[in-house]
C-alpha cells in the first residue's frame, strides 16, 4: 500500500509590521476598523505611514472607513495624513481626524462623507457579492445626489450615491467596490490566523470587512496583542477565522490600548459589572437642564440611542434618577444595554446586556427598531433642518447621525440656544441669562442639511428640538416654538437671538422642576412605550 504523506504543520501567518505593510500596493483600496479608539489598528496605521515616508510606497491609496477613528490630534487615521499616501477617502465621521479632513478641505484629496451605517452595511454587501447597498438613508440630506451627493470638495466628481426607484419608492444606491486590503484588530491570534477579541471593547465590522476583502481578491491584515498556539483558541471566541487572514502583527502595548482614554478596563471588556453608583451626577448647568428636558421623553421599557457630546448627559440624568434599568440604552457600534461611555472612551460601555457587530446594530436602527434617539445639533433653521456635519472649513461629518435620525420613531435634538460664552443661572426653578453666547445657532438656512425637518414631518416622525431656554417642534409648515423656560422672555431672550421667526401660538412653560437642584422624579414621568409600527417606514432598508 502507498504510504500516506506525512502531515505538515500549517504555515504561520505571523509577520513583522514591515512584511505585513509590503502586502499593500500603490493605488490599493484599503478599509480600516475602529470606533474612536476602540478597535482602531494604530500599529498598522503607524506602520503604513512609516513605510510610505521611508520608501514612497504605497501611495495614491483609496481609504474607506465607517466610524470616526482618531483622537482629534495625531492618533488613528490622522497617522495617514502624509501628502501623497492617500488619493481618495470615503468616510462616515471626520471630526476626530482633522489632519485627513484638512487634506479634503484644501482639495488635496478626493473626499466623500457618507452615512456611517451605510458604509458599515456596504462592507457586508460587498462580501456577499452584491453590486452595492440600497437604502433610504440619506434622502433629502446633503448625501442625496440632488444636493451634494456626499461630496466634500470640487475635486470629488464621481457619483458614489445614485437616486433610484424600486418598488415604487425613491431610494439611494451606494455602489460597491473591490477591497484590496482590510486593516483590522483583535486580541489574540493563533499561528494559523484565527483571531479572537476578548479584551476589545467592540467587535465592529471586522468579520464583514475581512470577508469583503477575501471575496474580492484582497488581503486581510490583523494586529493583535498576543499569539497563541494553533488549536488552543476557543472556537466560540474566534471572530475572524483563519481562512480570511493573510497576516497577523503583534502590536506594542502603546499602539494597542483598549480606548484612547483607557489602557485597559475589565469593565469595558465585560469581565466584571461595575456598580453604577460610580457614575457621578451632573452639576446644575444649562447642559443638565437640557438633558433633563430630553430625559422626559424617555419611553418606559423602550430602546434608546444617545449621540456623542451633550446627549451623553441623558444617561447621567437617568442614572441619577435611578431609571437607567427601565430603558435600554444602545450605541451604534453594537452596544445594547448598560451605560455607554463618553469622551475618548465613547463606543465602550459598562454592564451591557449584549454586544453585536456594528452592521447588525445598523440593521436594527435603520429598520425602525429605536423608540427614541437623542442627538446633538449645531445649527437649526426655520424649516427644522439640522446641521452637525459641515461649518465652513470645519468638517465634522455625519457619522451615524443620518442613519439614526431618519429611522427612530422619535428624535430629540439637544444643544444650547447660543454658543461661545453662554452663561446662565439656575437651580431655583427659573433660568436667567447672565451672558449671551456670541454665536447664533438658530439660523435662516443651515449650511449643510444633515437632517431634513420637513421631510421628517411629512412622514409623521415626531421631532423635538430642546435647548436650555426653549423647546421647538417640527411641523410641515416649519419650526414651531412649543415651550420656554420659567423666567425667560420670549421676545428678548428667544426671538431676538434667532435669524427667523418660528411659528408662535400656544407656548407652554417648561417644568420648573427641571431648574432646581432636587431630583425631578423622572421615575414617575417616563413616557409609555407605544407598540405601534414606526412611522418612519420610508427609511426602512430594502
Amino acid at each position: 500500500m502507498p504510504t500516506a504523506p506525512a502531515a505538515t504543520a500549517p504555515t504561520s501567518v505571523v509577520r513583522s509590521i514591515e512584511d505585513a505593510m509590503a502586502l499593500i500596493r500603490p493605488g490599493d483600496t484599503i478599509a480600516t476598523s475602529g470606533f474612536v479608539g476602540c478597535g482602531t489598528p494604530d500599529a498598522l496605521l503607524s506602520g503604513l505611514a512609516a513605510r510610505y515616508e521611508a520608501t514612497g510606497e504605497p501611495g495614491d491609496l483609496t481609504l474607506y472607513f465607517a466610524a470616526g477613528q482618531g483622537d482629534g490630534t495625531i492618533r488613528g487615521l490622522n497617522r495617514l495624513a502624509v501628502p501623497g499616501l492617500l488619493k481618495r477617502v470615503v468616510g462616515g465621521h471626520w471630526g476626530l481626524i482633522p489632519k485627513v479632513a484638512a487634506l479634503a478641505i484644501e482639495n488635496r484629496i478626493e473626499g466623500w462623507n457618507l452615512p456611517q451605517g451605510v458604509i458599515s452595511r456596504l462592507y457586508r454587501d460587498v462580501a456577499a457579492g452584491l453590486p452595492g447597498t440600497v437604502s433610504a438613508i440619506g434622502l433629502h440630506t446633503y448625501v442625496d445626489p440632488r444636493r451634494d451627493g456626499g461630496r466634500i470638495n470640487a475635486r470629488s466628481t464621481d457619483e458614489l450615491v445614485q437616486l433610484i426607484e424600486l418598488g415604487g419608492r425613491e431610494l439611494l444606491f451606494y455602489p460597491g467596490f473591490r477591497l484590496d486590503v482590510a486593516l483590522l484588530r483583535g486580541t489574540s491570534a493563533d499561528e494559523r490566523g484565527n483571531v479572537t477579541m476578548e479584551r476589545e471593547a467592540l467587535t465592529l465590522d471586522n468579520l464583514a470587512m475581512a470577508t469583503a476583502a477575501r471575496n474580492t481578491g484582497g488581503k486581510v491584515i490583523v494586529q493583535v496583542e498576543r499569539i497563541a498556539q494553533t488549536g488552543t483558541l476557543n472556537p466560540r471566541l474566534v471572530k475572524i477565522p483563519h481562512i480570511l487572514v493573510d497576516a497577523v502583527v503583534v502590536a506594542p502595548p502603546e499602539l494597542h490600548e483598549q480606548t484612547y482614554a483607557t489602557a485597559y478596563s475589565p469593565g469595558y471588556a465585560h469581565e466584571v459589572r461595575v456598580p453604577l453608583s460610580t457614575v457621578p451626577p451632573m452639576p446644575m448647568s444649562e447642559r443638565k437642564v437640557t438633558c433633563r428636558r430630553a430625559a422626559l421623553e424617555l419611553p418606559d421599557g423602550g430602546v434608546v440611542n444617545l449621540g456623542i457630546g451633550m446627549p451623553e448627559g441623558v444617561s447621567a440624568v437617568a442614572a441619577e434618577e435611578r431609571v437607567i434599568d427601565r430603558i435600554t440604552l444602545t450605541a451604534e457600534p453594537g452596544v445594547i444595554g448598560g451605560v455607554p461611555a463618553s469622551g475618548l472612551n465613547f463606543g465602550a460601555a459598562l454592564n451591557p446586556d449584549a454586544l453585536i457587530d456594528q452592521n447588525q446594530q445598523f440593521d436594527f436602527y435603520q429598520g425602525g427598531g429605536l423608540d427614541l434617539t437623542v442627538l446633538g445639533m449645531a445649527e437649526l433653521d426655520a424649516e427644522g433642518n439640522v446641521n452637525v456635519s459641515r461649518y465652513g472649513n470645519r468638517l465634522t461629518g455625519a457619522g451615524g447621525f443620518i442613519d439614526i435620525s431618519q429611522s427612530a420613531r422619535k428624535v430629540v435634538f439637544v444643544g444650547t440656544f447660543t454658543a461661545g460664552g453662554l452663561k446662565v443661572a439656575t437651580g431655583d426653578g427659573t433660568l436667567r441669562i447672565l451672558t449671551e453666547g456670541r454665536q447664533r445657532k438658530l439660523v435662516q438656512h443651515v449650511e449643510q442639511v444633515t437632517f431634513n425637518g420637513k421631510y421628517a414631518a411629512s412622514r409623521g416622525q415626531e421631532v423635538l428640538y430642546v435647548t436650555e431656554r426653549a423647546v421647538f417642534t417640527a411641523t410641515p409648515e416649519g419650526l414651531r416654538l412649543a415651550e420656554v423656560a420659567p423666567g425667560i422672555d420670549i421676545e428678548l431672550d428667544v426671538l431676538a437671538h434667532m435669524d427667523f421667526r418660528p411659528i408662535v401660538d400656544e407656548v407652554r412653560v417648561m417644568d420648573p422642576a427641571l431648574f432646581t437642584d432636587a431630583l425631578v422624579g423622572l421615575g414617575a414621568r417616563l413616557q409609555p412605550r407605544t407598540a405601534t409600527t414606526s412611522a418612519t417606514t420610508s427609511a426602512t432598508i430594502v
